[in-house]
């Protein structure tokens, strides 16, 4: 039962039980002296009078000196080495003042922690030469995946995802990894498609329906017990529009007997009807093959590729277009090289509609002077930008982009305008994400290694949850010990002014949130963002006060399990250290750069790094799995509240944890 306690309990039991032993002897004492002057005849009241004095100088110094003693042990004894113990479990054993008191244990641990981190640094190297290969050929793949422009999406022997790319997460909104594919794909298409696999075909067609109603046709592949899905929103093929073929027909069956009267000299009647049915012709061939080759391109092309080899103006904003790059770009450069063998000098720029959501870009070639005439630039668009492929015009790319070209003059300026529309997703999102050993994961694993979480972080208007609103929140996810890459990040609008003194800590303006979602679609969204998982913040109930308070006018109950790195900063150093978000990094050595302090997405990433460094240390010391931490917690219920509370109730206000 003892060995449950800390080392400063155990050693305040101890000393305890020595003030207990020494005020026995001390009554013992006073009874045989009593009993000792009673047979000498002295007086009863004189020598109650005199044992009590001597009771209470002897008792009163004797427990002062005990608790004197205890204090001096506890703080340069007790509490150094439960601060010194947390250090060797983490890795990071820093400077301790009250260590001195503990001749050479503190500087034995300080060594102790550099000869781990040397032989880890020693075993790194050994190691780095090896995975050097395995690196470049992991980045060859990632490249070539992420550039594929099929979704493709890999799940475990039990259906939950542990590898996607970019047009995956594209195809199905909300795709993470550890989520069930069911969830985005419902319905019995994957389950005939795996019926199909197990009756001995090694890969079958799929055609499907997402959960937002969307058909999907691809390909599905068993790949070491789990499944391989690679999904396209359009057809494998595009049969020929019966409509477009039957025009094609009619005009040919109109010019072939106008030909076949050809002798001698060609009325003009018949010359006006053959050029006529021509250019009918012609057309229809032309909205054929647009037809039969596909939609505008899918891949995405930066700003930068496709103002490769012209003068790009400065101060452009980062784009990812939907265009064949080497397509677009030979137009551009062709029209560059034109319009300055007209004596121009054009730039390229490029104007984005306003708003998160837009959805297309113009292009814009600028030049000082007069406006391009029409007919010129219909000239220039029926040359081939690349003389090796004359078939191929700049009609013919804008066709296949399924936009067109114009010159215009506006501000003093004139230019060419070419819209395009933009690619989803942010530019700077990662083109793949995966963990493939979730597969190899326990199932309803509670191991805090095998957990999936979502560590966040709020910024708001105050310290009170039932006053105050959120106006930032971030998070960033984390599966098998270790961040997947995923992560959510928005302003959200407080519907009401932000205190010049809550602006001062974390510089948030009302300025910045105006237009931001509101309450109810940012948490709505982070909901969805963090289902299914284990939610993990500094001071945990601080926020998830703000999460539930705000349950009556969202609707988005966070009953998710909560972990908090102030409780688990106490079970390792105990509750006498700091334990704000500050104090916690320093003690792990990681570094939170100035700028990124007080916002959500650098206070949650700074949570993340130490909630993972604190796995391993916590499962040296026997809190392995979330069960324990929970038995664990109830110990410190004098440091901080409990964030794992019903829905009903309300987390306490901010305590010494708070970051």
């Amino acid at each position: 039962m003892l060995t449950r306690l800390s080392l400063r309990a155990r050693v305040l039991l101890i000393f305890a039980g020595l003030a207990g032993a020494v005020l026995a002897i001390l009554a013992a004492a006073l009874w045989v002296a009593g009993a000792s002057l009673t047979g000498r005849g002295v007086p009863v009241q004189a020598m109650l009078d005199a044992l009590a004095l001597a009771a209470l100088i002897a008792g009163f110094g004797a427990l002062g000196m005990i608790v004197w003693i205890w204090f001096l042990f506890d703080r340069n004894v007790a509490r150094p080495i439960e601060l010194l113990a947390g250090g060797l479990r983490t890795g990071q054993t820093p400077e301790i003042e009250e260590a001195r008191y503990l001749a050479d244990l503190g500087p034995a641990a300080r060594d102790a922690a550099e000869a781990r981190a040397r032989s880890a640094e020693a075993l790194a190297d050994a190691v780095a030469e090896h995975a050097a290969d395995l690196q470049r050929e992991k980045e060859a793949l990632e490249s070539i995946l992420a550039d594929i422009g099929a979704g493709a999406v890999m799940t475990d022997p039990a259906g939950r995802v542990m590898f996607y790319n970019a047009s995956a997460a594209h195809l199905l909104p909300g795709i993470a990894l550890d989520r069930p594919i069911e969830r985005h794909l419902p319905g019995g298409a994957l389950e005939a498609g795996a019926a199909r696999l197990a009756a001995g075909a090694a890969a079958t067609d799929l055609t499907c329906l997402t959960s937002a109603g969307q058909r999907l046709w691809g390909r599905m592949r068993r790949v070491d017990g789990g499944t391989l899905l690679i999904l396209n929103d359009r057809p494998p093929q595009h049969p020929a529009p019966r409509d477009l073929l039957e025009t094609l027909r009619r005009h040919a069956a109109t010019l072939v007997p106008m030909l076949g009267a050809l002798e001698g000299p060609i009325p003009p009647a018949l010359a006006q009807a053959i050029q006529s049915e021509g250019q009918g012709l012609a057309n229809v061939l032309r909205a054929l093959t647009e037809a039969m080759s596909g939609d505008a391109p899918r891949g995405g092309a930066g700003l930068n590729e496709l103002a490769a080899g012209l003068d790009l103006a400065p101060d452009q904003p980062r784009l990812v277009l939907l265009a064949d790059a080497a397509g677009v770009n030979g137009l551009l450069r062709h029209l560059d090289r034109r319009l300055r063998e007209q004596g121009a000098a054009p730039r390229l720029a490029a104007e984005a509609e306003a708003g998160a959501e837009a959805s297309e870009a113009r292009l814009l070639l600028l030049w000082t002077g007069a406006a391009l005439p029409m007919d010129r630039l219909e000239a220039w668009l029926a040359e081939p930008p690349d003389p090796a492929q004359p078939e191929l015009t700049g009609h013919e790319i804008l066709a296949a982009h399924a936009t067109g070209i114009w010159t215009e003059a506006r501000d003093g300026q004139a230019r060419l305008v070419l819209p395009l529309p933009i690619a989803p997703g942010r530019p700077d999102s990662a083109g793949l994400t995966y963990d493939f050993a979730l597969s190899r994961r326990g199932a309803a694993s509670s191991r805090l290694a095998d957990l999936t979480c979502v560590v966040f972080d709020t910024e708001t208007t105050g310290l009170d949850p039932a006053a105050d609103r959120i106006v930032q929140i971030a998070g960033l996810r984390i599966a098998r010990g270790r961040l997947t890459g995923e992560r959510f990040d928005t302003l959200v609008d407080p519907g009401r002014p932000i205190p010049p003194a809550s602006t001062a800590v974390h510089g948030i303006t009302d300025a910045m949130v105006a237009g931001a979602p509101d309450m109810t679609a940012a948490l709505t969204a982070f909901h969805h963002f963090a289902e299914d998982t284990v939610l993990v913040a500094h001071n945990a109930p601080f926020d998830m006060g703000f999460l539930r308070r705000a349950v009556p006018e969202t609707g988005a109950h966070f009953d998710n399990q909560v972990l908090d790195t102030v409780l688990l900063s106490a079970m390792l150093w105990g509750q006498s250290a700091p334990h704000s978000l500050d104090a916690l990094t320093e003690r792990l050595g990681i570094i939170i750069p100035p700028e990124a302090r007080h916002t959500a997405m650098g206070d949650a990433r700074a949570t993340a790094e130490a909630y993972l460094r604190l796995i391993a240390a916590l499962e040296a010391k026997g809190l392995e799995r979330f069960e324990d931490i929970l038995a664990e917690a109830r110990r410190h219920r004098r440091l901080i509240d409990n964030a794992n509370k019903p829905a009903g109730e309300t987390a306490s206000d901010p305590g010494p944890g708070a970051g």
